[in-house]
């Protein structure tokens, strides 16, 4: 039998010296390969009486454990030392000024998005979201809007030439109440939504777009009345516009998805500019801000829920609009545009968190 102390003692030399990765790979194949110093030895257990396997079985198995450790320590060390060093050699140092200032900045839009989200989760409400390409099922007909409605008209809603697998036209929504329709559907009430979005009409000037941004709220539960409506829009405008001085007032309207209907106009005073300024305890005048109203029967009932049962109210308003109403734009088209310099203006910084203090160039 070979002296395996002096195997041991010439192995674990070699592993202890070893100087990189390579070296100690070789030395793992040598020792422990299939055709390795170690596993020779293992091999020759099977050749020898039960007296010799008794003696010398432990000792080379004892051998193996030994060495395969070494190896293992031995190349943790190694790839410890050369994680070192490429620390050491690739550091960066952070106290060195940057090359710029940050670039770019938040749109205005998304800006006041935040803000609606932030205002309205504090009334409990979630937001919800649906696609932007509907049925003019879940976009007119679930809403009590029939096919003789002016709003089905070409010239105002672009639909796609194909129909979805039940036979239903195909369009681009043109409000954001098609999500109302598929929370009624899907959820249980209470339910407390806003539904913010883009929607898409086709009409052009400088306070409408082909693409604009709307922003929906909805209410049902058991019990619900015009009361409800007008608190939570009183909290909303102030708390939007930051003043407790906002005057609201209800205008009788209709819309076919609510009975009865009501415009919601805010009132408004002149700086000495004669600019117009939202909020005034005694409003100079009036600006039509939103539409709302208490949800029409029939479009709670075409969700699957009884209107005996169930009430609620919902509104709707642009969120242009209300980024143009507070931070002072007077032409929609150029959110659209893309000029740097409208940004750089209008824009809120990169880095900062939106805040509902924040206002033009913050």
């Amino acid at each position: 039998m070979t002296d395996l102390d002096a195997i041991r003692s010439d192995l674990l030399a070699d592993i202890a010296g070893a100087a990189d990765a390579a070296a100690i790979e070789a030395i793992r194949v040598r020792a422990l390969g299939k055709q390795g110093q170690v596993t020779g030895l293992l091999k020759t257990l099977g050749g020898m009486t039960p007296d010799q396997r008794q003696a010398e079985g432990p000792r080379i198995h004892a051998l193996r454990e030994a060495v395969t450790a070494a190896i293992a320590e031995r190349k943790a060390a190694i790839e410890a030392a050369a994680l070192d060093g490429r620390l050491a050699a690739e550091r960066l140092d952070m106290g060195l000024p940057v090359a710029s200032a940050p670039q770019g900045s938040v749109h205005p839009v998304s800006q006041v998005m935040d803000e609606l989200a932030e205002i309205f989760a504090d009334l409990g409400f979630a937001v919800a979201t649906g696609p932007e390409i509907e049925d003019d099922w879940h976009n007119f007909t679930a809403l009590n809007i029939p096919e003789t409605h002016p709003a089905r008209a070409m010239h105002d809603t672009f639909y796609f030439d194909r129909t979805d697998d039940a036979g239903r036209k195909m369009l681009l929504r043109t409000h954001t109440s098609p999500v109302q329709i598929r929370t009624m559907a899907s959820q249980k009430p209470p339910i407390r939504i806003i539904a913010p979005g883009r929607t898409y009409r086709s009409d052009s000037d400088a306070t409408h777009t082909p693409m604009f941004h709307q922003v929906e709220g909805l209410v049902i539960d058991r019990g619900i009345h015009m009361g409800h409506l007008k608190w939570t829009l009183e909290t909303f405008v102030k708390a939007y516009f930051e003043r407790d001085d906002i005057v609201l007032r209800l205008r009788p309207s209709y819309f076919p998805f609510t009975e009865p209907s009501a415009e919601v106009d805010v009132g408004y005073t002149r700086d000495k500019s004669g600019r117009r300024v939202i909020g005034g305890a005694e409003p100079e005048g009036w600006m039509e801000l939103l539409g709302s109203g208490m949800v029409h029967p029939p479009g709670i009932a075409a969700c699957g829920l009884d209107p005996q049962e169930w009430q609620g109210f919902a509104f709707g308003c642009g969120i242009d609009r209300l980024a143009m109403l507070k931070y002072g734009m007077d032409d929609l088209r150029a959110f659209f545009d893309g000029d740097l310099r409208w940004l750089r203006h209008y824009g809120f910084a990169a880095l900062d968190v939106p805040t509902l203090s924040g206002g033009v160039g913050a």
